[in-house]
């Protein structure tokens, strides 16, 4: 039988909750003897909520830490993750020498020296022998700003490579799109203050109680009695606490908020002066949402039509209405319309710009925002568009390097790298401080590319990640706590990430491994400013200025900390005033938005068909998403703790609903082989009422999960739709193919 450990809430009860040995000023456990002498302060480096953390210093080097009670993200608390944080630096499974594959395919180590002369000499071979598409490199949301910025500018402008994308494709593509094409610009309008200020939230795929728990604690301090509506097929944590849970079939999502919208607008339930001032498009929607009644809504989500109509009264009597969403919308083969009318429906009802309000989508990774801005992937430093000749211009003189270097436009994006490899034309591949083995969709496949590149590169923390096990060569990094930089989280806030460890062994930081690997390759003198993360921080400042997220009035990294985060924009002038409140800013609070007429955008899309559907020879539809609160993504990390893999179940399992074991004649606890027309996984089962009939749930944590996916994407956002497939669930027999 599997036991699903409760949600940890406050720090206190944490302590309780993991037994840890109190130490001194509150410390959790600490090795004998090992008494703190001094403190400094940064930012967590797991998800995008970026908490504030407090280090205990023992001659400059961590040996315990603490949740920040004077960080306006946290206020004191944290999650399991952020109170494990420097345990899981000290797995034996860490990187510590660079390792190179030899014609006998072994991994050997090597030295830098040998590292780097392979990983030139071998790449500028293909670039001679395949052209620029012979290449491309695969970056992270997981490294600082200064490192994206130094990674994506080495590879196009210092390499000259075209194709260049990130894990953040995965994650926040859908959200970038539906933003863009709404307020002209990637711009999150919220501040997690609203959590606490709004009298009615609708949380649409979302379950910040597991997947962002410090958030759900900042709902939780909200003293409004607010209504908390929950769009979830599943009945996650999230909607056990909702005042209403609408439990639609997958991906109907976007027909219910179509008819919320005709539902508004035919009661009078929106904002027309708002409208009139600020949006445009308003006709072409109001024609566009004709078609979607109540009625219809009701037919495709299997909910009652007096609950869609109770849940839209709710949003209509508010005072301050908020929209937040996350995977459940983005990773979808329909998600931008999906975003997009969700912003939608904030915009009509004018819940924008005011406190408690927003069309509100929660980041993933602890810096996905900030390779939104800095990677220089899908767009030019700055989120500029590879195409705009002023911008390069811009970017060539604050780089103090030639125009020609800079590309005019944008290469492949992640599937689309993907598919090069599997045409013979991708031979080589860069995979930064991520792990698509793992996390990529329909796994089975994405291994089968990635063995079939003529040289595979991997720079990580570890050496035994799925993707490290099949490289060529890879480069040991070194973690957050053994760096510095900067993050910046969901609320659009910068935090300063600081080093308080020592690498092992010879892993250097990214930005280390970037500066010998622009030396080996010739190209040192373009990144001669680029000497440290301060200087490069510098740097994007002169970018960032008289953009939406202008960060000139920033003074440096202490400025940073001592304001608890800083939240772009903060311009120069902006910074005459003195400095920022820490409680937070939202944007469009005088309803201009980035577009050139300074409206946003509204914005209708005809309904999609959901690729595969069950059948009688798979008849489940299968969903995946965040698991427990103790775990993160590949866990990767989260399973060189021992403390968290207490806290989860070890061994991979999938969710069914009673009346299907039943049927089925399953029990909960029993091993089970569940196949998809791409592959079969052994897995526990677990019988719960958390999903509906006919349907299936597995945590995205674990290396089965993406055997299973079906690989197809959105067509605006390019991200992959990890959230539907249909599978078969069989009892586990000697017969069943391992």
């Amino acid at each position: 039988m599997i036991e699903l450990l409760p949600i940890i809430k406050r720090t206190g009860a944490m302590t309780e909750q993991l037994r840890l040995r109190p130490g001194p000023q509150g410390l959790g456990m600490l090795p004998d003897g090992l008494l703190p002498q001094a403190t400094t302060t940064g930012v967590c480096g797991f998800c995008s909520t970026g908490c504030g953390l407090t280090y205990h210093l023992r001659h400059d080097q961590a040996v315990g830490v603490t949740p920040n009670a004077q960080y306006p993200v946290n206020l004191g608390a944290a999650c399991p993750k952020g109170w494990e944080a420097l345990r899981v630096l000290e797995s034996e499974s860490r990187a510590t020498v660079p390792l190179s594959r030899d014609s006998g395919g072994q991994l050997l180590p090597v030295t830098w020296d040998q590292a780097l002369d392979r990983f030139c000499g071998t790449f500028k071979e293909l670039l001679e022998s395949g052209g620029p598409d012979a290449v491309a490199v695969l970056g992270t949301g997981q490294i600082t700003c200064e490192e994206l910025a130094f990674l994506g500018s080495l590879t196009k402008f210092g390499f000259g490579w075209r194709h260049a994308d990130g894990n953040t494709r995965q994650c926040m593509a859908t959200a970038v799109s539906a933003y863009k094409r709404a307020f002209g610009f990637d711009a999150p309008p919220f501040c997690y203050d609203d959590l606490e200020q709004s009298d009615c939230l609708v949380m649409i795929g979302a379950n910040p109680c597991i997947g962002h728990p410090i958030l759900w604690e900042r709902f939780l301090l909200n003293r409004r009695r607010p209504n908390l509506i929950v769009v979830d097929p599943r009945r996650t944590e999230t909607a056990a606490a909702a005042s209403i849970h609408l439990p639609i079939r997958p991906k109907s999502d976007l027909c219910l908020l179509y008819a919320w919208t005709k539902w508004m607008i035919e009661h009078g339930a929106i904002d027309q002066a708002f409208i009139d001032q600020h949006t445009s498009g308003f006709d072409q929607l109001r024609a566009a949402v004709r078609d979607f009644p109540i009625s219809r809504a009701a037919a495709e989500t299997g909910v009652a039509e007096e609950w869609i109509v109770d849940a839209a009264q709710r949003i209509a009597a508010a005072d301050a209405a908020s929209f937040w969403w996350t995977m459940g919308v983005n990773q979808s083969y329909q998600g931008t319309a999906t975003a997009q009318a969700i912003i939608n429906l904030a915009l009509i009802t004018g819940n924008i710009g005011r406190p408690g309000t927003g069309a509100n989508s929660i980041t993933g990774q602890c810096n996905a925002m900030g390779s939104r801005l800095w990677s220089n992937t899908t767009s030019l430093l700055g989120q500029f568009p590879f195409e705009d000749q002023e911008a390069r211009r811009k970017i060539a003189e604050v780089l103090h390097i030639p125009s020609d270097r800079i590309p005019t436009s944008a290469g492949w994006a992640y599937d689309e790298i993907m598919e090069g490899i599997r045409r013979g034309r991708i031979r080589g591949l860069w995979v930064v401080g991520t792990n698509p083995a793992h996390s990529w969709i329909e796994q089975g496949g994405a291994i089968d590319l990635l063995k079939r590149l003529d040289f595979l590169v991997v720079q990580d923390m570890y050496c035994d990640t799925e993707t490290a096990r099949i490289a060529d060569l890879i480069l040991p990094a070194a973690g957050w706590g053994e760096k510095e930089g900067t993050l910046i989280n969901s609320e659009r806030r910068y935090g300063v990430v600081r080093q308080v460890r020592r690498a092992p062994g010879q892993a250097l930081s990214d930005f280390r491994i970037f500066q010998a690997l622009a030396r080996r390759w010739g190209v040192a003198g373009l990144f001669s400013e680029w000497s440290s993360p301060a200087s490069v921080f510098a740097l994007l400042q002169k970018i960032s200025r008289s953009t939406p997220h202008d960060i000139t009035g920033i003074r440096d990294y202490d400025h940073i900390a001592s304001c608890g985060g800083i939240q772009w924009p903060w311009t120069a002038e902006d910074a005459a005033g003195g400095d920022p409140p820490t409680c937070g800013r939202r944007l469009f609070t005088d309803g201009t938005f980035f577009t050139p007429d300074g409206r946003a955008r509204l914005e209708a899309f005809v309904p999609q068909e959901m690729p595969e559907t069950p059948d009688d020879e798979f008849p489940f539809m299968l969903l995946t998403g965040r698991g427990t609160v103790a775990q993160w993504h590949t866990q990767t990390r989260t399973r060189c703790s021992p403390i968290l893999q207490r806290l989860y179940p070890q061994e991979a399992y999938i969710e069914m609903h009673p009346q299907d074991a039943r049927r089925l004649k399953l029990t909960s606890g029993m091993p089970v082989a569940v196949r998809s027309r791409r592959g079969q996984v052994r897995v526990r089962l677990l019988v719960t009422s958390a999903v509906a009939p006919g349907q299936l749930f597995m945590p995205m944590h674990y290396a089965e999960t993406n055997q299973l996916t079906l690989s197809h994407f959105d067509p605006i956002s390019r991200q992959p739709s990890y959230k539907d497939c249909a599978v078969a669930v069989d009892p586990w027999t000697n017969t069943c193919r391992s």
